[in-house]
């Protein structure tokens, strides 16, 4: 029974459910050199989150194609969080890959402009063409996917992808070969293993024996901080649902208690999932900037090794 399941909420299966005890299966097939493939709610929805964002991005592009800007509310509010994550989060997160410290750098860098502070972000010189703009894309598509499948677990009956492990795991690894690919692209491949370890001023003997050891520890993060990223989604989102399920429950254990305190919990639990509900609106946002956020880290990090 899902009200006696704390984690119905965000457990895969293979039917929606709807009001009132009825659901809907969803089909299966038998594929070649794989059997029986059943297609999962958590399926329908990630490839309803995909033409959702498909589908207002092209039409997003379509109006500000030639630079026209937007016009209409629906098209403003998605072109104002894709220019927020643009200018707030990616842009001076990465800043300039490459650019010298100290104010000693090219002034090729700026089209023949000096800049005493390299890698930081101007707004009125970097509008167009920003080096770190090459990353958008996959900033753009973690953040917007996540976040519509998140506030799909605030619809009832669908439930939170987002709240499965598998599918915050997905996403981590593409987060770490991104990461890769970057730091790859940006100083080679021995450019970008010898950036795991900091340069260190000391003798040859114990570089021999701390260089290795530090290398070591420095993969090590690399591998934990990605696996911290999937989890770090997975637990909030599940944690959030965890404490509406609960609160449900309370309703049901009161009614086998007497009709005094089913009559007092049920306010009580009902207010609390509504306080809740509007927290895990929030959450859904959030959540979503915060993978972001580390995403973009850790591709910074890859790309400006110094």
């Amino acid at each position: 029974m899902a009200s006696e399941d704390t984690f119905h909420h965000v457990r895969d299966f293979r039917y929606f459910e709807l009001p009132f005890g009825g659901k809907i299966d969803l089909p299966h097939f038998e594929l070649p050199f794989w059997g029986d493939f059943h297609v999962t709610k958590f399926m329908v929805l990630q490839s309803l989150a995909f033409l959702f964002c498909f589908f207002i991005f092209w039409g997003l592009s379509r109006k500000i194609k030639g630079g026209r800007p937007a016009t209409g509310w629906w098209w403003n509010a998605w072109e104002a969080m894709a220019l927020y994550v643009r200018d707030n989060i990616v842009r001076p997160t990465i800043g300039h890959p490459h650019a010298h410290p100290h104010g000693e750098h090219d002034e090729h860098d700026r089209g023949g402009v000096h800049d005493p502070h390299p890698g930081e972000y101007h707004p009125e010189e970097d509008d167009i063409d920003h080096p770190a703009d090459k990353y958008l894309p996959f900033i753009w598509s973690c953040f917007f996917y996540i976040l519509i499948l998140n506030l799909f677990g605030a619809v009832p009956s669908l439930g939170s992808a987002t709240g499965n492990i598998n599918v915050t795991a997905v996403l981590a690894v593409f987060a770490f070969f991104m990461t890769i690919y970057a730091g790859v692209q940006t100083s080679g491949a021995t450019g970008f293993v010898a950036s795991l370890c900091p340069t260190m001023d000391l003798s040859p003997g114990m570089k021999l024996f701390l260089v290795p050891m530090i290398l070591l520890i420095e993969v090590l993060g690399f591998f934990i901080k990605h696996a911290v990223l999937a989890i770090r989604l997975f637990a909030n989102i599940m944690g959030g649902h965890t404490v509406l399920g609960v609160m449900l429950m309370f309703i049901g254990m009161a009614a086998h208690q007497g009709a005094v305190l089913f009559w007092v919990v049920t306010p009580a639990s009902v207010l609390g999932q509504v306080g809740i509900g509007l927290l895990e609106l929030l959450v859904a946002f959030i959540q979503a900037y915060v993978f972001a956020m580390l995403a973009t880290l850790f591709i910074s990090a890859s790309v400006n090794p110094h």
